[in-house]
């Protein structure tokens, strides 16, 4: 007999098992023997021997305080919680030649939590509240879940920040790869290395400065590319190297 065993005949027998109000449990005669791995006949002949020579399960039961009337209406309405406990841990360890190794497995799974909070949770119980719990309950969850939702939104607020950080980072590292990887360093029109270098040109200086930078990329064996602007027509693309070194000459 296995556990999974044990949670097969538990889903049999749940239709068997109920909770009332108060999450009092019960369950039916065969219910009970089901679990304690024991014939509905053998559970039945102790409930039937308190009127006359009462069992050693019968008098545990007894013992630990149900009467004789209660043993003998369990045969109709069901058998209580506790009184499941008494008989299965019966069967488990003092039934002698009569213990089951599944009353054994279900009574350890039983120890933790109890037989009634398992069959509450087998069966979705939940304790009933009066309507004042219910509102005060009500706003307490309304609580929570407005804080929860001011938590994930400053979650979700860190989380895009750390990753804009990151990705100006990785721009960062590109860009510097890029001018490494690239020997004469980036490429810019003339106008446009002078606005990255915040400087005022004319279009007159800036031809000048670009007829300059081409006279250097000629001698330097550099090819000059050639992109389209609307003001120009077509303008060159010069190394940051040479602009650097043209912009510096003059200057001086």
């Amino acid at each position: 007999m296995s556990q999974i065993e044990i949670a097969e005949i538990i889903e049999q027998i749940k239709q068997e098992i109920e909770v009332d109000t108060n999450g009092q449990a019960k369950a039916s005669l065969r219910a009970t023997a089901r679990l304690a791995g024991v014939s509905a006949v053998a559970i039945l002949k102790t409930l039937d021997s308190v009127n006359l020579e009462p069992s050693k399960l019968a008098q545990i039961l007894m013992e630990s305080g149900f009467e004789a009337v209660n043993l003998t209406e369990w045969r109709t309405i069901g058998i209580p919680d506790m009184a499941i406990a008494i008989i299965l841990e019966y069967y488990a360890y003092e039934a002698g030649r009569y213990c089951t190794k599944q009353a054994r497995l279900v009574c350890r799974s039983f120890n933790t939590i109890g037989i009634r909070a398992w069959i509450q949770d087998k069966l979705g119980w939940t304790k009933p509240v009066t309507d004042n719990k219910t509102g005060m309950t009500q706003i307490q969850l309304l609580a929570a879940l407005a804080k929860h939702l001011a938590e994930q939104e400053q979650h979700l607020l860190q989380q895009q920040q750390q990753q804009t950080e990151i990705l100006h980072r990785l721009k960062a590292v590109e860009v510097e790869q890029d001018r490494v990887n690239t020997p004469c360093g980036h490429k810019y029109s003339v106008v446009g290395f002078a606005n990255l270098q915040g400087l005022e040109i004319s279009v007159k200086e800036a031809g000048t400065k670009g007829r300059k930078a081409s006279a250097l990329c000629r001698k330097q064996g550099i090819e000059i590319e050639r992109i389209h602007d609307p003001r120009f027509g077509k303008v060159g693309l010069y190394p940051e190297s040479v602009l650097i070194e043209v912009f510096s000459t003059g200057q001086n």
